[in-house]
């Protein structure tokens, strides 16, 4: 079967009828027909309550938006879906409500805590009752007012870190609970810690003094102590570490590598608590330790994990700014985490106390040309200004070049986002006005080219509170209020999440050519352009298909193929789109042939130009006849190369579990994967020519030993016959869906969906051996997205 040309996709048929593809009719309805790449996304994404908290925005891994507001943390889900035929985005939104207890910290017991805070209210020195008074941690109903409610900070950990292999979003509210929260069931988020809750607990254990932590300064009865047992457990900020992998030695006595994250937690007193998770997260159970040491940093106000690879040697600390000024980086003791060190004595980056707050940290991993090595870039949000500090390891040692950004805003900065692949930094201010700065390095140390973010229509001119970016860098988060009008505050505000792009579609489609990531799902922010492209032009670009089809033949792994597969998903969404507006369009050209045999091209040399013509041949930007008998025929052409990229991945994938059976089984043995099912099914297709697996299946019929321990119906006792990857059928015509991992037939109420709705796989049991249960943690087959 010959290749279909993307240019023969229904090209032209969105424009009007006649005009050729890229005439003035279609770029006229390109959003990037303008001078950049920023270009405004639908929906605009409306909050209930106000935003509250600092960095009110941000966007996980696993692209979903949280936005913490007075009574909740709303969650946006970004989803990327070749099967939705609407060019806006589709956002699917769900809900993290506040407690509805308020948080209460232990000090000691109660009657004495009350004995001491009545003394402190009614103390005739103003200065001790006013402090008391006026302090919400300690006196939290102050003046009768209501305790305080709404999000303070929320962040999201790293992939793979809960049971569906996503992220976890960790909670801060303005009473100081620190909750972990995780979505088991699909937009279903349930509480799964109140680390608060823990701590406390640990401190009353230990007598309010912990190894490393700041020591007792008398009796509960001295206001000294109570603001410092209260400070000590008061969370400003945290941040999660990326996922490390620890040894855990097994009952055999062999060593189990496991994977761990750690979350960062920074007190007001100056304390550092490190939380050290196994994964993935269940609950109190996963928690394997937790430790404080003193930061030393007074008045502290962020925090943020810096990570640095030199010479195949990875090394950690934690960055911790103050609000007055200093910034320095502590060594984070990892000993029980593989492959990691760190710094021998703490390092300080900026030490003037120059009362400008730090109010945003991030660290970037770059490459440095001159040097030929790899460094690490602090910024952080001081103000107005930003600062930044380059660390560079060489033969003398640590380097550290420090400076500031200025001039870039009028107000402070609010808010800060970094893009870890390309190094670019985008701030934001109050004013509504959006910077870019991209470091360009020299000789000594680091400039910054500084950029002026032009905001769309409808974005421009609104009160901006925070920003994020997606992990690719395709698209920019807003949260933003109504700004002035006529010059005058509004009376209520409407609180927007909008979406911006970064990238041009041909920038994402040839990033997803060279990526090394080799995950469709953690590059879906690229993909939605890309699939947006696909939506508006109704065609693939002759350019990407040209480099997909080179791909597919110099890559080994399933990558280009599941690229491939979403593009003409996309494609053939794009024509059902297409169809009710286009056939009743009459056309006078003549027709032109979807496909194009290279051979046959060769033979009909004789025919006339316009069936050599490569700018035309396979198009059919006018070749819609009243019956539509070509359209037809091109879509069935798309279904059928859809068909045959499905096959291609579900055959490469039971070649792949055929080798884990074969690694893993010794004798005859009847797995929960139907073994002899799925030889029988490779060997029975003819146009599977793989040598490799013929070979493989030969040494598993021998190991079977003529065994063929068939699957049977729970509900007739009939044999289920291997005969299609998707569905078992009985000869009584009971119909079972089959686990795209492992190709049993899913015979059970319960079982996880792909994101996309392409397959479904099951739920690993107790009884299932380990590597059973690591096939099962697979993501699907067809597309890369997990499986919920």
């Amino acid at each position: 079967m010959a290749a279909p040309r993307p240019e023969g996709a229904a090209n032209g048929r969105g424009s009007e009828p006649g005009s050729e593809p890229g005439t003035a009719p279609e770029r006229d309805s390109d959003p990037w027909s303008g001078d950049g790449p920023v270009v405004k996304r639908e929906p605009a994404v409306k909050l209930l309550n106000p935003v509250s908290g600092l960095e009110p925005l941000a966007w996980s891994e696993d692209h979903r938006v949280s936005a913490a507001s007075s009574s909740s943390v709303a969650v946006m889900e970004v989803l990327c879906d070749p099967r939705s035929g609407a060019q806006d985005l589709l956002v699917q939104r769900s809900s993290i409500p506040l407690p509805e207890r308020a948080c209460v910290l232990k000090v000691g017991p109660v009657k004495e805590v009350q004995q001491v805070k009545d003394k402190l209210a009614g103390s005739k020195d103003p200065a001790v009752s006013q402090a008391f008074m006026l302090d919400r941690v300690m006196n939290p109903s102050a003046g009768g007012l209501a305790p305080l409610r709404g999000m303070k900070y929320a962040c999201w950990s790293p992939l793979g870190c809960d049971t569906n292999g996503r992220s976890l979003l960790a909670s801060l509210t303005l009473d100081g609970r620190l909750a972990l929260h995780g979505s088991l069931r699909r937009l279903h988020w349930s509480p799964l810690v109140d680390l608060t809750e823990m701590y406390g607990q640990m401190l009353e254990e230990k007598g309010y003094s912990l190894p490393g932590a700041e020591v007792p300064v008398g009796p509960l009865d001295d206001p000294a102590e109570l603001r410092r047992r209260y400070r000590m457990q008061s969370p400003v900020r945290m941040e999660w570490s990326g996922v490390c992998t620890t040894q855990e030695v097994q009952t055999n006595n062999e060593c189990k590598d496991v994977g761990t994250v750690l979350l960062a937690v920074l007190m007001e007193n100056g304390d550092v608590v490190i939380w050290h998770f196994q994964l993935p997260f269940l609950g109190r159970d996963s928690v394997v330790s937790c430790n404080t040491m003193r930061s030393g940093v007074s008045a502290p106000s962020v925090l943020a994990w810096w990570e640095y690879e030199h010479g195949g040697r990875k090394m950690t600390g934690l960055i911790v700014g103050s609000s007055v000024g200093p910034v320095k980086i502590l060594p984070v003791n990892l000993k029980a985490i593989k492959g990691y060190f760190t710094l021998r004595q703490p390092v300080v980056l900026w030490q003037e106390t120059d009362q400008i707050p730090v109010h945003n940290i991030k660290c970037i991993s770059l490459f440095h040309p001159h040097q030929k090595c790899n460094c690490s870039l602090v910024v952080a949000a001081r103000g107005p200004y930003v600062f930044w500090c380059l660390l560079l390891i060489t033969k003398a040692g640590l380097n550290v070049h420090n400076s500031h950004v200025t001039g870039l805003h009028s107000t402070p900065i609010i808010s800060m986002a970094t893009n870890r692949y390309a190094g670019s930094i985008f701030t934001c201010s109050l004013d509504g006005s959006v910077k870019k700065l991209k470091p360009i390095f020299t000789e000594a140390a680091v400039t910054f080219k500084q950029e002026q973010v032009a905001l769309p229509e409808g974005v421009a001119g609104r009160r901006m509170h925070g920003i994020a970016l997606s992990p690719n860098g395709a698209y920019l988060a807003l949260v933003s209020a109504d700004g002035l009008v006529n010059g005058q505050h509004p009376v209520n505000r409407n609180y927007l999440v909008q979406f911006i792009t970064l990238k041009m579609p041909e920038e994402a489609a040839a990033e997803l050519l060279s990526s090394t990531v080799q995950n469709l799902f953690r590059q879906a922010d690229l993909l939605d352009l890309v699939r947006l492209k696909v939506l508006r032009d109704k065609r693939i670009p002759a350019q990407l298909h040209e480099k997909l089809d080179d791909k597919l033949h110099t890559c080994g792994t399933p990558y280009p193929w599941r690229l491939k597969l979403f593009l003409y998903r996309v494609l053939y969404q794009s024509r059902q789109k297409a169809s009710a507006e286009t056939r009743w369009w009459l056309s006078h050209e003549d027709t032109k042939v979807f496909i194009v045999d290279e051979e046959a091209g060769e033979e009909d040399s004789e025919e006339p130009p316009a069936a050599e013509d490569s700018a035309t041949t396979g198009t059919a930007a006018n070749s819609c006849d009243p019956d539509g008998g070509a359209f037809e025929e091109q879509t069935s052409e798309i279904v059928a190369w859809i068909e045959e990229m499905e096959s291609h991945l579900a055959r490469e994938h039971m070649k792949r579990v055929l080798g884990e059976v074969y690694l893993h089984t010794w004798i005859t043995e009847n797995t929960s994967i139907p073994t002899r099912g799925v030889c029988d099914f490779l060997s029975s297709d003819t146009t599977y020519n793989d040598r490799a697996a013929k070979v493989l299946i030969g040494h598993i019929f021998k190991k079977m030993n003529k065994q063929t321990f068939p699957e049977y119906c729970s509900l007739c006792k009939e044999v289920l016959p291997f005969t299609d990857h998707k569905q078992a059928v009985c000869s009584n015509g009971h119909i079972w869906l089959r686990c795209v991992l492992t190709y049993q037939a899913c015979q059970s109420l319960k079982y996880r969906r792909c994101l996309l709705q392409d397959s479904i796989a099951r739920y690993a049991v107790p009884e299932d051996p380990d590597w059973i249960k690591r096939i099962l943690q697979g993501p699907c087959t067809f597309c890369d997205f997990p499986l919920c």
